[in-house]
């Protein structure tokens, strides 16, 4: 009994001290959006789904939940975030080629329309981002949209 007793104090030590610590926080400039918002003009309902499903993981602007002060809870938080903006980095669009941003487009909608995105994972917490049906179709034709004028710039620039 008494062994167990101090396996749990320093489990309970552990924990206590990991609180302390946690990886780097992914709040950035919401300005740095500004170019992706201007270069692709989504219209205010479309922009307002992006900012409830999609910024949060793919952008270095993250609205953390208050369950982020909790390890290990923040480190998978992070390691979302982390491969999120791998994937696609809103903040970081102007540095992306013309058919890269093309690319990105078409992997949009395709995620959005098969459902893929936003995780489950994450609508199980962000209720505001589990899409509607009608949500969806208007993203999809946005990003549809968007890609096939980046088309038409690299078809233009081949000329």
């Amino acid at each position: 009994m008494k062994l167990l007793k101090k396996a749990l104090l320093a489990i309970l030590l552990v924990v206590a001290v990991a609180q302390i610590f946690g990886p780097r926080l992914n709040q950035g400039d919401p300005a740095s959006l500004e170019p992706f918002i201007a270069e692709t003009k989504p219209s205010e309902e479309v922009h307002k789904i992006m900012k409830q499903a999609c910024f949060d993981c793919h952008s270095n602007v993250t609205r953390y939940p208050w369950y982020n002060n909790i390890t290990p809870v923040n480190y998978w938080i992070n390691d979302h975030v982390k491969h999120g903006k791998s994937e696609v980095n809103f903040s970081e669009w102007s540095s992306y080629s013309l058919k890269k941003k093309e690319h990105k487009f078409e992997e949009i909608w395709e995620e959005v329309e098969e459902k893929h995105m936003p995780l489950n994972s994450y609508t199980w917490v962000h209720r505001d981002a589990d899409l509607s049906q009608e949500q969806i179709d208007k993203v999809v034709a946005w990003a549809k949209k968007v890609q096939a004028d980046y088309k038409s710039q690299m078809a233009q620039a081949q000329k």
